[in-house]
């Protein structure tokens, strides 16, 4: 049987005597036979991809069992350079090397006592990055902070023997990419090379592999709901129809592509692990080298959206062999929901203190008032992150085609405007009033040129309500992102949701969240706004 590396996969035993990290505090994960030195990179590699900052790595094993070869596989991976010079730390002890995140490379072989440690900066390694230690015996009190060992014996038929334990989160990430490598395996990308791609905010995971000249994407998403219950024993996730598992991304994904729009093709699925394989679609953006809009691709991505909300979708897609996937409504529970993240996580953390019973109240009324406008807007298919780090560019490609999409596992049945307001107002880069003011009116041209009872004025009064409910929780989502998630990146686009919000609230229906808005500061009063 291929195991997750390639080689034999044995009955998981129980790790061997060298490492405290090894019987201390791990479970043991798995026993690989590595037939070949190629085996043992690849294994170093795939365990590069899911290693985090504050992970130390015990290698333990003989003289020759393979410690270096595999301290030099992860390290090259972790680096992107499979030709990255890797000396033997074994004079040096320590090795340390710019990558993302950090790695230092220990051989503590000379090391006369566990002491010595601290003058090698090891505390500092383990805390900032990825400490990788080989010869961990050699300080065995020090090494019960291990949160992967592996232990390495040569094999009878001439490869290695890998034995791989783990401690805390580590258990979940080392399982998981074992269990991609069989999922690769069974595609028949056995020796793929695998690479970290782009991240996001939610907890999907990207890798990209390259076989035969072709380059596929893996999106790792297990089922999992998103925090804990908030109301009526239900996630945010499930009230704010969030995919919790990877079907939506195959049903949407099918029927994009049937329509004609560039999705990419599902090589591969394992719905119940939550693991994908799919068509690459290219690394073109919309924005340049310095993060500013390119407005001749944001006009050809209103072009895309126009001709999907021209389409009268249904509500129930089929996929993998006669399933049904429901597209859910974005109904009033959904954007409650989301607009509650504002007050709930933002307004504490700008204000410094909870929202009184009084703004609770107010901000309730004026959202239930909003909503009530809501209920005649057009709806139709909404992506829901329609903006620059969700569109592929691709040039070669005619028509619609040019726009790749990569992100609409979280795609529901909701107003058209949505998905306008997304990218009008993308989260990621500055969009000029003016630039949104030519999108929004390329889209109601485009729209009354295919059907000519098109109502713009409906539309403008969607799209500012749409907007600001979708800023509004933006603001709450970054929030929360740093204080339950631990990202704090997502600050810096704070100051440019409050400026989309300035333009947007000067809508005649939005005049009453203005002023509670204003008064909390989340816009500056003598700033009249410029809703479009």
């Amino acid at each position: 049987m291929t195991d997750a590396i390639g080689g034999t996969k044995d009955t998981v035993i129980a790790p061997g005597d060298k490492g405290r990290a090894a019987t201390a505090r791990s479970t043991s994960i798995a026993r690989l036979v590595l037939p070949d030195t190629a085996a043992t990179e690849r294994l170093g590699a795939d365990l590069a991809v899911v290693l985090a900052a504050g992970d130390v790595i015990a290698l333990s094993g003989d003289l020759g069992a393979g410690k270096s070869t595999l301290a030099r596989a992860l390290i090259r991976a972790l680096a992107g350079d499979p030709q990255l010079e890797v000396p033997s730390p074994t004079y040096t002890l320590v090795q340390p090397y710019d990558t993302e995140p950090p790695v230092a490379h220990f051989d503590l072989y000379r090391l006369a006592k566990g002491e010595e440690l601290d003058e090698l900066g090891f505390d500092d390694a383990a805390a900032t990055g990825i400490a990788l230690v080989e010869w961990p015996e050699r300080a065995e009190a020090d090494m019960a902070c291990a949160t992967v060992a592996i232990n390495l014996t040569l094999h009878e038929t001439g490869g290695r023997v890998a034995v791989i334990s783990a401690a805390g989160n580590a258990q979940e990430r080392i399982s998981r990419t074992l269990a991609i490598r069989g999922f690769l395996s069974d595609a028949g990308l056995d020796d793929a090379p695998r690479a970290r791609f782009f991240g996001d905010a939610s907890t999907r995971r990207y890798e990209t592999l390259t076989a035969n000249g072709v380059t596929f994407v893996l999106m790792d998403a297990p089922r999992r709901p998103d925090g804990p219950p908030i109301k009526n024993g239900l996630p945010y996730s499930r009230i704010a129809h969030l995919a919790e598992d990877v079907a939506p991304f195959v049903a949407v994904a099918d029927a994009l592509r049937q329509a004609g729009f560039a999705a990419p093709a599902i090589r591969r699925a394992d719905l119940d692990s939550g693991l994908l394989l799919t068509e690459y679609l290219g690394d073109g953006g919309i924005i340049d080298a310095d993060r500013r809009p390119i407005p001749q691709r944001y006009h050809e991505c209103i072009t895309c959206l126009a001709a999907l909300h021209q389409i009268e979708w249904s509500a129930e897609l089929p996929f993998q062999s006669g399933a049904i996937y429901r597209l859910p409504r974005f109904d009033r529970g959904a954007m409650t929901a989301e607009i509650e993240l504002l007050v709930d996580w933002y307004v504490p953390y700008a204000l410094g203190r909870a929202a009184s019973d009084d703004e609770r109240r107010l901000f309730t009324e004026c959202w239930t008032a909003i909503f009530d406008e809501l209920q005649s807007a057009e709806t139709s298919l909404v992506l829901r992150d329609f903006h620059s780090p969700n569109v592929i560019y691709r040039p070669e490609a005619e028509g619609i085609q040019r726009i790749g999409l990569i992100d609409f596992q979280d795609a529901l049945i909701g107003p058209a405007a949505y998905d306008v307001a997304s990218l009008a107002q993308d989260a990621r880069t500055d969009v000029s009033a003016d630039l949104e003011a030519a999108l929004t009116a390329a889209y109601i041209s485009h729209r009354r040129e295919q059907d000519p009872a098109f109502a713009p004025f409906a539309f403008e009064r969607d799209y500012a309500i749409i907007a600001a409910q979708r800023a509004s929780k933006i603001l709450g989502i970054f929030v929360r992102l740093l204080q339950r998630d631990h990202k704090p990146q997502y600050l810096r686009h704070i100051p440019r949701i409050k400026t989309y919000l300035a333009r947007t609230l000067g809508h005649p229906s939005l005049s009453a969240l203005r002023r509670l808005y204003g008064d909390w500061g989340i816009f500056d009063h003598d700033d009249p706004g410029r809703h479009v």
